[in-house]
């Protein structure tokens, strides 16, 4: 098939380069010069494993493309997808701007039938307002599809290519016979619905998962209160299948570019009919207070911040991604840094984005872990990079000045912290608490 993806920031860029794998013929469009040249080059603005080869096999194959002539992409295109950004307002509603602009383009310039799938994520009701868009300014026959993606940053070309379901919603038996045909390839777990009931999938699957993580954590501050660990009561928890073990995982809370802005957004969807989420209001507090008991373990530890250098290992709101939008280092690095604190940080892919955000007099920028960690007051783990995890935690301690770890990710074992001379701090793990050269027992 041809398509058109128009926006190329993660959803768009992952989604072209998959349906190119697929076997379809795939423009995608950009009103970004600068970015598209970069893109024809082979050269990928984003980190994600896998994504850069994909890229460069397919455009190699003459299947996929880049450009930033929106009118030449549509007329070559029978499937149109929008896929541009849909950032919050200061009142936490999406920013439908882009994809209002978007459509006003299509309108423009469609001059046979077209599918127009809306792959950003919407609020309800927003392919409507497209389709009066588009509507007003052409007479020509077209149909609108909402298909949301689910993927995950990190893994996003394997969660596309091997997607849980896909989720269609469409009034149009015509889009829908298209549609399955496109996606069929990926999965033949194939959700037909409305277009509403589509939109509101993806804002309510975020706002579970947020919930999952905010529960966990919560569950995990008791934990500490209690003596009881809190892996081992996520693994419990997980076998049960009305449960399952994914998002049970506590540490310092969620980040990235979707959980925060979409529960905030479904928030403000319930709040313009008249219904207060309280609940979700609470999954959103509790988040941003998790990522700030690393500072509590901090003071406990040290007392006075100020003067204190603290090593930091790891930026990025996730592993294997340079995403560092919203993530918890920057609200604890810049508290630390407002507390008088000299910081240290290392992560191996985001430090560059991540200085965009945050970059303070207070903070040296290491090109390893070890000499982030070195002389250090004590060390923060904030993001599970894999090559944390092997660094031999003898040598950690001798390196710094005083051997103190919040691991705020519960990176390491028990075996790991009792062979080490860490005074040892994790979350919602008081069993392993080790401290003055002794540990707990283990719970």
């Amino acid at each position: 098939m041809n398509i058109a993806v128009i926006g190329t920031g993660y959803v768009g860029l992952v989604s072209g380069v998959c349906f190119s794998e697929i076997g379809n013929q795939v423009i995608c469009v950009d009103n970004n010069e600068a970015k598209v040249e970069m893109l024809n080059e082979g050269n990928v603005p984003i980190y994600e494993p896998g994504l850069k080869e994909l890229m460069a096999s397919n455009m190699k194959a003459g299947k996929l493309s880049f450009t930033s002539n929106i009118a030449e992409a549509i007329s070559q295109s029978d499937i149109i997808f929008i896929a541009v950004g849909t950032p919050s307002l200061p009142s936490g509603e999406a920013n439908l701007s882009y994809v209002e602009q978007v459509a006003i383009e299509i309108g423009s310039h469609i001059e046979s039938y077209k599918i127009i799938v809306t792959k950003s994520t919407v609020p309800v009701g927003t392919n409507d307002r497209v389709r009066e868009l588009i509507s007003s300014i052409s007479s020509q026959p077209f149909d609108v599809a909402s298909v949301p993606e689910f993927l995950r940053e990190g893994s996003a070309v394997n969660d596309t290519l091997n997607p849980d379901r896909i989720v269609i919603g469409t009034n149009s038996d015509r889009a829908i016979k298209t549609l399955k045909k496109l996606h069929r390839p990926l999965t033949e777990n194939l959700i037909i619905t409305d277009i509403r009931s589509a939109e509101m999938i993806k804002y309510a699957s975020n706002a579970f998962l947020a919930t999952k993580i905010s529960f966990i954590n919560e569950i995990s501050n008791i934990c500490e209160k209690v003596g009881a660990d809190v892996t081992r009561v996520a693994e419990g928890m997980g076998y049960d299948k009305r449960i399952g073990a994914s998002f049970l995982k506590a540490g310092i809370g969620y980040g990235g570019s979707c959980f925060p802005k979409d529960t905030q957004a479904l928030i403000q969807i319930a709040g313009m009919v008249d219904y207060d989420f309280r609940l979700l209001k609470s999954v959103v507090q509790v988040n941003q207070d998790q990522r700030f008991h690393i500072i509590h373990k901090l003071e406990e530890a040290l007392g006075s911040l100020k003067g204190k250098t603290i090593a930091v290992w790891g930026l990025a709101f996730k592993p294997e991604t340079d995403d560092v939008r919203d993530a918890p280092a920057i609200d604890i690095i810049q508290h630390l840094s407002d507390a008088g604190a000299v910081i240290k940080a290392y992560d191996p892919i985001a430090t560059a984005n991540f200085r965009k955000e945050v970059d303070v007099a207070s903070i040296t920028w290491e090109e390893n872990p070890l000499h982030a960690a070195e002389g250090a007051d004590a060390l923060c783990v904030l993001t599970e990079w894999k090559e944390f995890a092997h660094i031999d935690l003898k040598e950690l301690a001798e390196i710094m000045k005083d051997p103190i770890m919040i691991d705020g990710r519960n990176l390491y074992s028990a075996e790991q912290v009792q062979a080490s001379n860490l005074q040892y701090y994790s979350v919602g793990r008081p069993g392993l608490t080790k401290l003055e050269g002794k540990t707990a027992a283990i719970i």
